[in-house]
C-alpha cells in the first residue's frame, strides 16, 4: 500500500540534472538533494566516480561530507570509494538504504568492511540487471567473432592475402552453456536462443529461464562443458566463484570450445586459460572483464592470437545513466510502499 512517507535521498555521485529529475517524475515523494559543484564532473558516459583529478576544497569536502551524511537514502556510494561508504555508515544512523551505481557494487560494500550492525541497518542495492542487454551483445559477438574466425579474417585482410575459403561454424548448430543465469545470463540466453543455438544455463534454484533449453546444476558443469559448443560466462564475482572456470573445468571441455566473459574477471584462471589457448581446447576467448584491471601491459592476453581483450566497456551505453535512475526511482518506490527491492546484496556472500 502506498504511503505518504518521504525519503530524503542523497545523490553522492555525478548525475545529470535531467536524470534527477526523471528521479523526481518517476517518485514524487523522494526528497532528492544534490549539489552538482561538489561531485567530480563526468569525463565521458556512466562515469559515477568521475574525474580524478578534480579536487574539493576543504570546505567543499566539509560541505559534500555533511550533505551525504543527512541521508536516508544515497544515489551511489560517495565518490565509488568504500572507505567514504565507511565513513558516512559511521557517522549517519538515519541511513537506511544505498544504491551502487555497479552492477558488481557487493564488492565496493566489502571492501568498506562496515560492521555486521551496519549491514543488519541498511540495505544494499546494486544495478545489476541494467547491464543485461550490451552485456548480452557483446556475448553474442564474442561467439559469433569465434565462430567466424575474425582472427584470421583480420590478419588476412591486414596481408591482403585471399586464401582457399573454409568452413565456418553456425550459431544455430550451436550448444551454448551460459554460466550464471542472472540479470545478464538471462539475457544471453534470450538473444542465443532467438538465433537458433540450443542454450544450457547453470542453476542454484533450479527455476526455468525463458530460452533455456537445459537447466545444469553447478555441480555437473565439468560434465556439461564436454558437450558445449561456447561457454559465455556472466557470474559476479565472489569468494564461491572465485577460479570457477579454471584448471578442472577447462581440462574437460570440448576441444575448440569458444568463451566469453562479461560477468566478473577473477572467475576464470586466466593462467589456466592461456594453457588452453594454447593447445587448442579454447579456439577464441572474447573477454570484457580480466582478473587485474586494467590488464597489465605485460600479460600475455594482450598479444594471443585467438583472444579478444575489451577493456570493460561492454557494459557502457548512452542509456546506462537512464536505466540507473529508473531502477533507483522504482527501488525507491519499493522502499516507501513496504515491498521488497530489487538487486539486493547479499552481505555474506557480497554479491
Amino acid at each position: 500500500m502506498s504511503t505518504s512517507e518521504s525519503l530524503r535521498a542523497v545523490v553522492a555521485v555525478p548525475l545529470s540534472e535531467e536524470h534527477c529529475r526523471l528521479i523526481e517524475r518517476l517518485e514524487p515523494r523522494l526528497e532528492l538533494v544534490r549539489d552538482a559543484t561538489l561531485v567530480r564532473p563526468m569525463r565521458g558516459p556512466a562515469d559515477w566516480s568521475g574525474d580524478p583529478a578534480h579536487e574539493r576544497t576543504p570546505a567543499q569536502q566539509r560541505a559534500f561530507d555533511d550533505l551525504v551524511d543527512s541521508a536516508d537514502a544515497l544515489f551511489g556510494i560517495p565518490d565509488v570509494d568504500p572507505a567514504a561508504l565507511a565513513r558516512t555508515v559511521a557517522a549517519n544512523p538515519r541511513l537506511r538504504w544505498v544504491m551502487t551505481t555497479a552492477a558488481g557494487g557487493g564488492g565496493q560494500v566489502k571492501a568498506a568492511g562496515l560492521a555486521p550492525e551496519s549491514l543488519d541497518r541498511i540495505v544494499f542495492t546494486t544495478s545489476a540487471g541494467v547491464h543485461g542487454g550490451p552485456l548480452a551483445e557483446f556475448a553474442v559477438f564474442g561467439v559469433l567473432a569465434g565462430a567466424k574466425d575474425l582472427p584470421r579474417l583480420a590478419q588476412q585482410q591486414a596481408d591482403r592475402r585471399w586464401t582457399d575459403r573454409w568452413e565456418m561454424r553456425q550459431v544455430d548448430e550451436m550448444t551454448v552453456l551460459v554460466v550464471g543465469l542472472g540479470g545478464i545470463g538471462a539475457e544471453c540466453a534470450r538473444r542465443f536462443h532467438a538465433l537458433g543455438a540450443q542454450v544450457w544455463g547453470t542453476t542454484r534454484s533450479g527455476a526455468p529461464v525463458e530460452g533455456v533449453d537445459r537447466l545444469i546444476p553447478l555441480d555437473e558443469l565439468v560434465s556439461a562443458v564436454a558437450e558445449v559448443d561456447a561457454i559465455v560466462v556472466t557470474l559476479p564475482g565472489t569468494d564461491q566463484t572465485h577460479h570457477l572456470i579454471g584448471a578442472e573445468v577447462l581440462s574437460a571441455v570440448k576441444p575448440g570450445v569458444i568463451l566469453a566473459s562479461v560477468g566478473r574477471g577473477t572467475v576464470i584462471d586466466e593462467a589456466v586459460l592461456l594453457d588452453a589457448l594454447d593447445d587448442g581446447r579454447v579456439a577464441f576467448a572474447a573477454l570484457d572483464v580480466f582478473e587485474t584491471e586494467p590488464l597489465p601491459t605485460d600479460s600475455p592476453l594482450w598479444r594471443h592470437p585467438r583472444v579478444l581483450v575489451s577493456p570493460h566497456t561492454a557494459a557502457l551505453n548512452r542509456k546506462e545513466e537512464e536505466r540507473i535512475a529508473r531502477r533507483f526511482a522504482e527501488n525507491a518506490t519499493r522502499l516507501l510502499d513496504g515491498e521488497p527491492l530489487r538487486a539486493v546484496v547479499d552481505t555474506v556472500e557480497f554479491y
